[in-house]
């Protein structure tokens, strides 16, 4: 079977992901480019006898290897050369991705035009003459409707069908690289020659633009019509806050929920039942089941039990991405976000950051001044990733099941507040320096691609699913190890072994915040390992009675090891200490992933401690006032 390399390149917010979703499917790999966060997305399609290589390409404006998008994508020419490079285009907003088509002309990069959501230019009035525009570039052209599979199909046939050595640049194009190593040879100013080349680049679009398109005039827009509530105004702000409100509500009360309690449910009547009968009547050694019952099942199934959770949170996320409104999130939160000394670029890596504190601190990366760098690398930590939602949602379902939603919502709004403080106290205490500028497109309201949005939801949430395989399953191994045995071999007593001397020398310092027993400080000092792994070391430690994996007891009791769990949380926590131990859980110290992270990016070991011990005293000092401030209003 012959071979077919294409790579998609384009501006952000083209379509260009959710036609390489609708080639590859799931038949694609994601990875990062060396040295750099960005996605690397490789898919495979097999098409008339053809295996064909799909790269999808960072979406970026230009290829002056400014960003780390421009460098990749810059990088990647120089030392590539695909079969076919196609270059998809908003046709809604030709003139500005056309400055992206002619960089890459003027570099000798022969291309396929894709003319992507003609529906869209159609509806805005914009009516695109194909073959003048192919004649204008001496490049082919097509055109597609993103989601449609005749584009796709379009497409590939395209593909299989073009030769790219059949196309030479137009006599336009040609004149126009001439005039830009003219100027690149004029002896001006850097600055200058800069200035002239882009110039010499809109002349150019504006004469492409007055042969082959033509717009009709129009009215306001849709778009036009949702921003002037959506994006602007107070209004902008409340409804924002609805929006997440009712995306925890869906997440945690009316679908993530119930299927978490299935998941739950298997673990405790099916599979620790099963597993302990299995284990029991082929003469497994007691160490052995208590291991694999106490120690593996109890662990991951309890990071395991909130993958619905994770998941369902992801889709409305990527919906939401895929509508364009998180871009409106980003540009209504920038007043507020200066404010407290940071500029609005800082907002994306924060919001990176309810994924995941890894990739949301690299992403800063992208930041324009050392000091907006630096101070948000610094508040990242803050926000609620993906691994602290299973510590607020257990707690939140044991101690306030009447309000579970509305309890994980504070928690992020907690963590969001606690960011935009600590902004604040660093920009006047530790970091001077000026503003950057804040540029953000703002793309059409679009109904998203279902299947871009499963995928990229899978893509965020799948590594979740890959920790409770790994991290969690070696972590459970150890917790169960070190509850189990001490300096005189193996213990049925837990109070008297390795891990509850580790806890309780930590849990002295909790003793004002209500929940200083060893199993809580056990808890803190795990899940500075990994964040998911609070819950592993809460679901061993208070779950692990062998009625919770006894079939007989189940019958006798109708106990469940969740009820089980609850009962036993319930008789070290109060509801007040429970919510001071999730303020300390959602603040305190990021993973050693996350802090490894720090100190590469911040590019010294002296910031890494830094972050380590303050962010560990704000959460100290915040879940203090916590529980002594509600104890002073008649919580406790």
């Amino acid at each position: 079977m012959s071979k077919l390399s294409v790579a998609l390149t384009g501006n952000p917010n083209t379509g260009k992901s959710t036609i390489f979703n609708e080639l590859t499917g799931a038949r694609q790999k994601i990875g990062n480019w060396p040295g750099v966060t960005v996605d690397k997305k490789v898919g495979v399609v097999e098409y008339n006898g053809r295996k064909i290589s799909v790269i999808d390409l960072p979406g970026t404006y230009s290829i002056n290897a400014r960003s780390q998008e421009e460098q990749v994508v810059s990088d990647y020419f120089k030392q590539n050369k695909p079969d076919i490079v196609v270059n998809i285009i908003d046709a809604s907003n030709i003139a500005r991705n056309l400055f992206l088509t002619i960089q890459l002309m003027e570099n000798g990069i022969p291309l396929i035009l894709n003319l992507n959501m003609m529906d869209e230019a159609q509806r805005h009035g914009i009516k695109i003459d194909e073959k003048k525009l192919e004649d204008a570039f001496g490049m082919p052209v097509t055109n597609t409707v993103g989601r449609s599979n005749a584009s796709v199909r379009t497409l590939l046939d395209v593909f299989t069908n073009t030769r790219m050595t059949n196309y030479q640049p137009s006599e336009v194009i040609k004149a126009h690289i001439e005039k830009i190593r003219e100027i690149e040879r004029s002896g001006l100013p850097a600055a200058k020659v800069e200035e002239e080349i882009i110039a010499a680049r809109y002349d150019l679009i504006d004469k492409i633009m007055s042969q082959a398109v033509t717009v009709s005039a129009a009215g306001k827009t849709l778009t036009d019509k949702l921003d002037a509530v959506l994006a602007n105004g107070v209004s902008s702000l409340v409804i924002m806050v609805a929006a997440f409100y009712l995306m925890f509500q869906i997440s945690f009360n009316w679908i993530g929920q119930p299927l978490a309690d299935l998941v739950g449910e298997f673990f405790d009547e099916t599979l620790v039942p099963w597993t302990a009968e299995a284990m029991a009547n082929a003469g497994v050694a007691d160490w052995m089941q208590s291991l694999v019952s106490d120690g593996i099942i109890a662990g991951v199934g309890a990071v395991i039990n909130f993958v619905p959770l994770i998941f369902t949170l992801f889709i409305i996320l990527s919906f939401l991405d895929g509508t364009g409104y998180m871009a409106r999130v980003a540009f209504i939160m920038d007043p507020i976000m200066r404010r407290a000394g940071l500029t609005g670029k800082s907002i994306m890596p924060l919001i990176m950051g309810f994924g995941c504190a890894v990739p949301a601190i690299m992403a800063n990366r992208a930041l324009d001044t050392h000091k907006d760098r630096m101070i948000s690398i610094f508040v990242t930590p803050f926000i609620t990733c993906n691994a602290k939602v299973p510590i607020i949602a257990l707690f939140a379902a044991m101690f306030f099941p009447d309000n579970v939603a509305n309890v994980v919502f504070a928690m992020y709004f907690a963590g969001i507040i606690t960011a935009i403080v600590m902004a604040k106290v660093l920009s006047k205490t530790m970091f001077q320096g000026q503003e950057s500028t804040f540029l953000l497109e703002l793309p059409p309201y679009r109904l998203p691609d279902p299947k871009t949005v499963l995928l990229e939801a899978w893509d965020k949430g799948k590594g979740y699913l890959i920790k409770a395989g790994t991290i969690i399953f070696a972590m459970s191994v150890l917790i169960w190890f070190l509850s189990n045995f001490n300096s005189d071999g193996m213990t049925e007593d837990m109070d008297t072994s390795y891990l509850a001397g580790i806890g309780s020398a930590v849990s002295t310092v909790f003793a004002p915040q209500g929940f200083d027993t060893w199993e809580a400080g056990a808890a803190v000092v795990t899940g500075i390992l990994a964040k998911e792994a609070v819950v592993s070391t809460i679901g061993i430690l208070y779950g692990a009675d062998e009625d919770a994996i006894s079939t007989d007891s189940d019958e006798e009791t109708g106990a469940t090891a969740q009820t089980l769990l609850a009962t036993s949380m319930g008789g070290a926590f109060t509801p007040l200490s429970a919510l001071a131990f999730m303020v300390f859980s959602l603040l305190y110290s990021p993973c050693m992933t996350a802090l490894g992270t720090v100190k590469k990016e911040a590019q010294g070991f002296k910031w890494m401690a830094f972050v380590f011990f303050y962010t560990t005293a704000v959460a100290w000092i915040v879940s203090l006032v916590v529980y002594q401030g509600g104890k002073l209003l008649g919580f406790e």
